[in-house]
């Protein structure tokens, strides 16, 4: 396509649309809208969209916020020069107006303007995404985008009207603080996180919500002294990371909470203090198979009170469970164990509201540590403690609960038993046949406006999210933990069968071991086959988060439990110490990451 030379005024070149539509990549299947072809004659912009457009992934693209997305004639010309092509054609980059002016280091978030009979407004830059490397066979260009400050924007559809291909571009108004386009994408993604800077953005009353978040995270990480990592961009999942590496631990005691529960209270060899965990968190174990004596890792939650000077975890034995084998069967008084520093989001969250902590089997443990905090600190908060076992025989920390419940000024506690046997005593062991549900919630007396913390088996979990959302809590007050580290993130894919975690067919049985500590799975890299960590994870089908894979937007960043890795392509932004981004990273030598 040839393009002509540069007006002084700003012009709309070419209005693009076009409905989602599934695409074949990499042996799977992707539902997006990024193919967008011309309009003829004049195009009708609404409040969510322009006619005949839509996007495959409303959580990344589209809505209010994002209705119109606009890039500049201009840098096609510059992406044309810098990756000698000459076969980019209007709608490329997945724009909806390709525009000639305008550029991003000129546009501010807050400018207004009219094109045709409709009025806009400028929201935010683009987020990029992989697909825009697929749109344009360019796999770097997510993060091309970003680094080069041309990504683009997005608009607001402000009085809705007709528009088309030749139609001036009239500013007619503009914010008080003037940040550009490039700039506020600069603020987000690089390095550099001025104060001053994030505060002017949050002036900005056009930005939007999304990029409020995370500018108010960074700020938030600023105030605690967080020097490191980028909270404006990292997932929730990679929040509090600690040091790589394992420290050795020895056994100080063996108790039996249940009829399959055992507890082991951990307790530093050396003397020295054990790093103070949250309320909720975990740690990871480095564990040797006795035939082989190959390593291999679980992760447990801490279970008992807060404290530096001993660690408890509490473990199923369970029927092919080769951590809960381990531990019951192996492990005495006396034996040392290779033990992580604590970590997980699953964490109690500081504030007034009352505290409901739900739970079924061994779920029971993170939120155990959570009731012992909330003892400790003699809290006046509301605090429910709901549930569900099978039997007083396997009801694990049945006196504990009690007792710390009763401790509480405003406690409460109600058990549920699926399969009670008959010696067990209904108003002293359990209070109810059967298993949590919202009659329970009823019948316990829980309050709505409360905050929920959920873990247990996943359906459990399944039962008890859909259970709440009935019930009208918002999903902003519901936590839940997940021992198999959750579900994938993996926008637009569509189609995929659900798969068990598993090492991969092709494993070289050579090269750097990368464990997936939550997932129990163990491969070799193999660099020949594997360009990321993240195409590793996948070809194991280990649950993981991305979006651009190119280390641009940090929603794969998990934690390093141990090991070095190297990047390429350079993150835009390091992730935060112990933490590692996973689509962009190779292992330089053995590693263990927590997915």
């Amino acid at each position: 396509m040839f393009y002509g030379k540069l007006n002084s005024m700003a012009r709309l070149l070419s209005v693009n649309v076009g409905l989602p539509r599934n695409i074949e990549w990499k042996g799977r299947t992707v539902y997006t809208g990024i193919w967008k072809t011309p309009v003829q004659g004049r195009c009708r912009a609404g409040r969510l969209n322009l006619a005949g457009d839509g996007q495959g992934d409303l959580g990344g693209h589209g809505g209010e916020q994002r209705a119109v997305f606009v890039y500049q004639i201009e840098s096609y010309r510059h992406w044309q020069q810098q990756l000698e092509r000459n076969d980019f054609a209007y709608g490329q980059f997945g724009e909806n107006f390709t525009i000639e002016g305008l550029p991003d280091s000129d546009v501010c978030i807050g400018d207004r303007f009219r094109i045709g009979d409709a009025l806009f407004e400028v929201t935010q830059p683009r987020v990029t995404c992989y697909r825009v490397g697929i749109r344009t066979n360019e796999p770097r260009m997510p993060a091309l985008l970003t680094s080069s400050g041309r990504p683009g924007f997005y608009l607001r559809v402000l009085q809705e009207g007709d528009v088309a291909a030749g139609d001036e571009i009239v500013k007619i108004g503009e914010a008080q603080e003037r940040i550009s386009v490039a700039e506020i994408n600069a603020l987000l993604y690089s390095p550099h996180h001025p104060r001053e800077q994030l505060e002017r953005a949050l002036r900005i009353d056009a930005l939007s919500p999304g990029w409020r978040w995370s500018f108010n995270a960074l700020l938030r990480d600023q105030a605690h002294g967080v020097k490191n990592g980028n909270a404006g961009l990292a997932p929730a999942a990679a929040a509090h990371p600690v040091a790589p590496g394992f420290r050795t631990l020895r056994v100080a005691a063996l108790d039996q909470a249940s009829a399959d529960v055992l507890s082991l209270t951990l307790e530093a060899v050396d003397g020295q203090p054990l790093p103070m965990p949250l309320p909720g968190q975990y740690v990871v174990l480095r564990l040797c198979r006795p035939a082989d004596a190959s390593p291999f890792f679980r992760s447990y939650s801490l279970s008992g009170a807060l404290s530096t000077q001993r660690y408890r975890i509490s473990v199923k034995l369970e029927r092919n469970g080769a951590g809960g084998t381990y531990l019951h069967r192996q492990v005495r008084v006396g034996d040392t164990l290779d033990v992580s520093a604590p970590r997980g989001s699953f964490t109690l969250q500081p504030g007034d509201a009352p505290v409901v902590l739900l739970s079924a089997g061994i779920g029971a443990t993170p939120v155990l540590a959570m009731l012992h905090a909330l003892s400790a600190a003699s809290s006046t908060r509301q605090v429910w403690w709901l549930h569900g076992a099978h039997d007083r025989q396997h009801h694990a920390f049945a006196d504990e609960t009690r007792h710390l419940v009763r401790a509480l000024a405003r406690g409460r506690g109600y058990v549920c038993y699926s399969r009670p046997d008959s010696s067990d005593r209904i108003g002293e062991d359990f209070d109810a046949t059967g298993h949590l549900s919202r009659s329970v919630l009823d019948e316990a007396g829980v309050p709505r406006k409360a905050d929920f913390y959920l873990c247990g088996p996943p359906r459990f979990m399944s039962e008890m999210k859909e259970t709440l959302a009935a019930w009208g809590v918002p999903p902003e007050r519901i936590y839940a933990e997940i021992f198999n580290g959750g579900p994938s993130r993996t926008p637009g894919i569509v189609g995929a069968a659900a798969r068990a975690p598993h090492p991969p067919e092709d494993d070289a049985k050579t090269g750097p071991l990368v464990s997936f500590a939550r997932s129990g799975i163990a491969a070799h890299w193999n660099a020949a086959v594997y360009p990321s960590i993240l195409e590793l994870a996948e070809a194991c089908d280990v649950p993981v988060r991305w979006a651009c894979r190119t280390g641009v937007c940090h929603n794969c960043e998990s934690g390093l439990v141990s090991g070095k890795v190297a990047y390429g392509p350079e993150p835009l932004d390091q992730p935060a110490d112990g933490n590692v981004l996973v689509c962009c990273s190779q292992p330089v030598d053995d590693i263990v990451i927590d997915l």
